[in-house]
């Protein structure tokens, strides 16, 4: 067969290529060859025989209401999405004027006359809100048809897509039915997209806006990317890097982020820019920035009417205020909440908001005296709460340093009951291996929003104080964004997973991850047992081994200096002390770790006593944190009997055995996932394995170095000195400034 085929002429190797994919169409793994990622989850490929039988008995058409932009969305969704799943021409699939027998009928709150069970689809809308849906079998004057019913057209452009996802997952057409609503009202990407396309922790190539060409040259990537949102429920964006520059509010500027409005707005999206505090001092309109200064309040309100006159639906200000070197209200001896509520005042009128970062870190007075990083935000948010305006959302990072492997969740979420809070969580992975490294977020965001941060003495968890279960303010989530100009989005295909898991715990932050993970996987290779299953295993393990080879036990902020890439645990000599490595794990011959108890920094008491009493004392911190809250002598007994040095080179080896593992489990999958995608996650995967063992290496070679202890017994010590890792350097890594 093999001689045969090498000589076979090339339009019989065509028909048999054919003959293969066609039967490749009964698994759901058709065009296989072809997937170069761009169509995310949404590939909308041939569903197996019989489902697809299943469906095309029940699909005549789309009956809609009237055709306004969000609902024309919705419909040539539903054609995409069919004609993908039947194997069908989109145009085989009609437009409806009323409703028949097998068609699929969209339907704002005025019902369809002789709807079946029309008052148990109005008890369902009347619990849906703006954002809401119903989807159910039913009957229109006893002909059978799939309802998609909302109160607005946004609802049924997010039913559409949620029916949708039912197919490609598997479901049987007349067994769907669904009545979901979003938890918080604001679900935001946050782009750290520059002017010039750079993006700061950007690892997918350029910025995804070309604003030289804007506002003139519209990319259709914008309408994919607002249908790849929509599909998550997410409803808002930042175009631009929270390190904003003056420029952005000018008025060549506004056109611009105008003109992304109008790709958008039908798919449910608000823009939102990314303002400098001192934008009217910088472009000499004022002379000064003060808040209370009314030229200053003044001009910022003449600008929010010239950026609503062009995007009358423009969401807001995103501010980093008084934070690494940017400009704030602090310049002028003011607080956050008198920055924020200024700006406020300006977007009030217009029913815009102002989202305030609480990340900030003071200078210190003097080089050697630097207070806890972790504590800062709290010590300045805290006396705040209550103070800021009602349309003022504060924007708290899901840890107190910085986006790090694992991070406690941040202790102001359940201390500010007064105020809405925004999560802020990185979906870019500037601390876990760029666009390299396989690690699936969705346990990092889960581990966040179940966080109990036993507000008022009873439980709460961050997600319910996001949801204002503490004290009615309802906040949001915001994301920062991992998305570019590289064909796939993410720069890897599994990045786009982190995507998507954001986008669904967003709208619910209820669900599991792993649930998150095998809807991402059947969605995005095929709907077959043989693929998702060790596919989710792998991104299941991925996160805790990235934690293992990089910052065990609690260690933090040990990487590379400034591009943030690789080991750096010795750097010592940066321009403040919190900015060093050394700073964070103080590993000594004393033992490692940062104390955060009341004998050292006492953050631990930031949090509700019943949470601090448990991190204080190291017998009950869960060991996941122990050198996060506590400075430990090297010989310290973990849970397991063992040693504190030994437990730390044990999960140093663990997170590169766990690397291997995946690496062997995404070889099995290779007869079930195409050529192209296969490949690229193979190299990355050996690039991760190679990067995990060089974690391994320098970081045991370093601790050993400050222990002055031998390796534990069968430990294989590193492959290079010391001083060899500390030679490496990495001026040109990507997404760095």
């Amino acid at each position: 067969m093999e001689r045969f085929l090498r000589h076979a002429p090339a339009r019989l190797m065509a028909a048999l290529a054919l003959h293969v994919l066609l039967g490749l169409a009964g698994t759901g793994l058709a065009h296989a060859a072809l997937d170069d990622g761009y169509d995310l989850w949404l590939r909308y490929r041939p569903l197996p025989a019989s489902q697809r039988a299943a469906l095309r008995s029940g699909v005549t058409g789309i009956a809609t209401p009237d055709d306004t932009p969000t609902v024309h969305a919705a419909s040539a969704e539903l054609k995409r999405g069919l004609a993908g799943l039947l194997g069908r021409a989109e145009n085989a699939i009609p437009s409806l004027a009323q409703p028949r027998a097998g068609s699929i009928v969209l339907s704002r709150a005025e019902l369809p006359a002789g709807l079946l069970d029309a008052d148990a689809v109005r008890r369902g809308l009347a619990t849906a809100g703006n954002d809401g849906f119903v989807v159910r079998r039913t009957r229109i004057k006893g002909d059978p048809v799939t309802l998609i019913a909302a109160n607005t057209d946004i609802g049924l452009l997010y039913g559409s897509f949620a029916w949708l996802r039912q197919l490609q997952l598997g479901a049987a057409p007349d067994q769907i039915a669904l009545l979901d609503k979003p938890a918080l009202p604001l679900r935001v990407l946050n782009h750290w997209d520059n002017l010039d396309r750079t993006v700061e922790r950007g690892y997918a190539g350029e910025s995804i806006w070309n604003w030289w060409e804007l506002p003139n040259i519209i990319d259709p990537r914008y309408t994919d990317y607002a249908r790849a949102n929509a599909s998550l429920g997410i409803n808002g964006t930042v175009l631009n890097n929270v390190n904003a520059k003056a420029e952005v509010l000018s008025p060549s500027f506004i056109a611009k982020a105008a003109a992304i409005a109008n790709v958008l707005r039908p798919y449910g999206m608000r823009v939102f820019l990314s303002v400098r505090w001192s934008t009217p001092l910088e472009l000499k309109e004022t002379k000064t920035a003060d808040p209370l200064d009314p030229l200053v309040a003044a001009w910022w309100a003449r600008k929010a009417d010239e950026i609503y006159r062009s995007i009358p639906d423009f969401g807001g200000f995103l501010v980093k205020a008084n934070s690494e070197g940017q400009p704030g209200p602090q310049d002028y001896g003011r607080n956050h909440a008198d920055g924020a509520n200024m700006l406020a005042r300006a977007l009030a009128p217009h029913q815009g908001v102002v989202i305030w970062r609480a990340f900030v870190y003071s200078p210190p007075a003097h080089p050697d005296q630097v207070s806890d990083r972790a504590a800062q935000a709290y010590d300045q948010f805290k006396p705040l709460d209550g103070k800021f305006d009602k349309n003022v959302l504060v924007q708290v990072k899901n840890g107190a340093i910085d986006f790090q492997p694992r991070e406690p969740a941040h202790p102001l979420f359940g201390a500010m009951p007064d105020t809405p809070l925004m999560m802020e969580f990185q979906v870019t992975k500037e601390y876990l291996g760029f666009a390299t490294h396989l690690v699936y977020l969705g346990p990092l965001f889960q581990e966040t929003l179940r966080f109990d941060t036993r507000a008022g003495n009873q439980s709460m968890t961050v997600a319910r104080v996001l949801e204002g279960a503490q004290d009615g303010h309802v906040g949001g989530i915001a994301g920062v964004a991992n998305i570019g100009s590289s064909r796939n989005w993410t720069g890897s295909t599994f990045d786009q997973a982190n995507w998507y898991a954001f986008g669904r715990l967003a709208w619910n932050p209820d669900l599991d991850s792993r649930a998150v993970a095998r809807e991402w996987a059947a969605q995005t290779f095929a709907p077959d047992a043989r693929v998702v299953d060790p596919v989710v295993d792998m991104m299941m393990r991925s996160r805790e081994a990235a934690v293992d080879y990089m910052t065990p036990l609690g260690l933090h902020h040990i990487m590379g200096t400034g591009h943030h890439h690789g080991p750096a645990p010795w750097v010592d000599d940066l321009g403040r002390a919190d900015w060093n490595p050394v700073y964070y794990h103080r590993a000594g011959k004393d033992g490692i770790g940062f104390d955060r108890t009341a004998t050292g920094s006492n953050a631990v008491a930031q949090y509700a006593p019943e949470v601090a009493r448990r991190f204080a004392d190291p017998a009950t911190t869960p060991p996941e944190f122990l050198l996060w809250f506590h400075h430990l002598p090297w010989d310290y007994r973990m849970p397991d009997g063992r040693t504190l040095w030994t437990d730390l080179v044990n999960h140093y080896d663990h997170g590169v055995a766990e690397v291997e593992a995946m690496q062997a489990e995404w070889q099995r999958v290779r007869p079930f996932v195409d050529a192209r995608r296969f490949d690229d996650v193979a190299q990355r995967l050996a690039q991760q394995r190679r990067e995990a063992q060089w974690w391994r290496d320098a970081c045991i070679a370093y601790f050993q170095h400050r222990a002055g202890l031998p390796l534990p017994a069968g430990v294989r010590p590193p492959a290079q000195s010391l001083d060899d890792y500390r030679k490496l350097t990495f001026p040109f890594a990507p997404g760095h400034g």
